[in-house]
């Protein structure tokens, strides 16, 4: 018997080290993952404000918490926990969003070195992201690019669309897709209506310089 609580005692010492080292790579990554979602949220907030460059820098600021957040979890099954998830998605999210509003070819995950699933649900989210920035343009009477970014955001919900996974491979991405369906017919119904309403206005004018 006493072999047995010998073995027993090695055992779990050898458990206890594991969850203690397990434990102190979270308690590292942690913060990092924050932090790098905080960068991302700063980085869509400086594109609706057409700082371009700025938001450009935060995100690779956010890429490089993010490569020391995962080096921090490597090896263990923390790599791709939730924290480090959710950073991807935001970090894919504010990329995809930077690439769309400055006409440069959409980052693949492979380019972003982020999860799959992780780069869809980051895709639809920037499809909301670009519905602001549409919006925001209208409100300053600016329809120049309105068009073009809502044709954007059409072939994302073109993609997602065809991605027929359980949410538990997909991380959720059935809601996420039925978020951008929404988002892009309450789009397409705003510009519509805006155009329309800039038509008449134009056809207004023409006709009281006309009488005139």
């Amino acid at each position: 018997m006493s072999d047995v609580k010998s073995n027993l005692d090695r055992i779990a010492e050898q458990v206890r080290l594991g969850l203690i080292a397990k434990d102190a790579s979270r308690e590292k990554a942690l913060p990092l993952g924050r932090e790098a979602i905080r960068y991302c949220s700063t980085a869509i907030r400086s594109l609706h404000r057409h700082e371009f460059d700025t938001a450009a820098a935060m995100l690779k600021t956010a890429r490089d918490l993010l490569d020391d957040a995962e080096e921090a979890v490597s090896g263990c099954e923390l790599a791709s926990t939730a924290f480090i998830w959710d950073a991807e998605k935001e970090y894919s999210e504010g990329s995809t969003f930077l690439a769309i509003v400055t006409e440069k070819e959409v980052p693949s995950p492979e380019d972003l070195r982020v999860d799959d699933a992780a780069y869809l649900n980051g895709l639809g989210e920037a499809a909301g992201e670009l519905r602001r920035y549409i919006l925001h343009n209208l409100r300053k009477g600016d329809v120049s690019r309105s068009e073009e970014l809502l044709a954007a955001m059409d072939d994302i919900y073109n993609i997602l669309v065809t991605i027929d996974f359980p949410d538990a491979i997909t991380g959720g991405l059935r809601r996420t897709t039925d978020m951008v369906r929404g988002v892009l017919e309450r789009t397409r119904s705003d510009l519509t209506l805006m155009l329309t309403q800039r038509n008449l206005e134009t056809k207004l004018s023409k006709y009281e310089e006309n009488i005139k």
